[in-house]
């Protein structure tokens, strides 16, 4: 079975699993990274380091599962429907269309998943306002996202046969994800600092 058929025999179902799969790695990456496992806030300046062998205990396994479900029931979904329709809307290569498709992406697909990510796990956390980490964090995630996702997504529709875009964006999006659950995490400008 060569490389295009067996990408093309992965379906919907199978292309969502790998989605939710993305969230949880990249929840306890980040944990494990920056010694992030409660869920009080702190600054960045109070990032603590965490051996590599920290145990599983400290691992907030509850803010893992948020996010996997998030990425599992929308992200997945929405990237497998998404790179579908950009290439039935501009079919094919060359640098005119993959500039097309990457400024439609950054316009449109963008906005619409971070701003999921955000709301998403505010909400399943039970937050009384869901959106203030949106309000706090959308700009510096989108425009930090513009030049980390235009690269990869120049490399995706100009590299990669189009049935396995989805398996690509969800493998390189599990770098993305450690990267806005450590952002999630700390401070904003806005948020009172606790008491000391």
């Amino acid at each position: 079975m060569g490389y295009t058929a067996l990408f093309a025999s992965a379906d919907l179902i199978q292309q969502s699993m790998l989605g939710g799969i993305q969230g949880h790695p990249s929840q306890q990456d980040q944990q494990t990274l920056v010694g992030e496992s409660d869920p009080d806030r702190h600054s960045p300046s109070e990032t603590r380091a965490v051996s590599p062998k920290a145990p599983l205990s400290s691992i907030d396994w509850a803010q893992t599962a948020r996010v996997a479900l998030v990425g599992f029931c929308f992200h997945a979904n929405f990237n497998y429907h998404w790179l579908r329709a950009l290439e039935r809307m501009w079919p094919g290569g060359g640098a005119k269309r993959v500039t097309l498709k990457v400024v439609v992406d950054q316009l449109v697909a963008a906005p619409a998943t971070i701003s999921a990510f955000y709301i998403g796990l505010s909400a399943l956390e039970g937050r009384e306002d869901p959106f203030e980490d949106w309000r706090n964090k959308f700009w510096t995630s989108y425009k930090t996202g513009v030049v980390y996702w235009s690269t990869l997504q120049a490399v995706n529709f100009s590299l990669v046969p189009p049935v396995a875009r989805t398996v690509f964006v969800g493998g390189v999006a599990l770098t993305w994800t450690v990267f806005l659950c450590h952002f999630r995490q700390l401070k904003s400008d806005s948020e009172p600092s606790s008491p000391s």
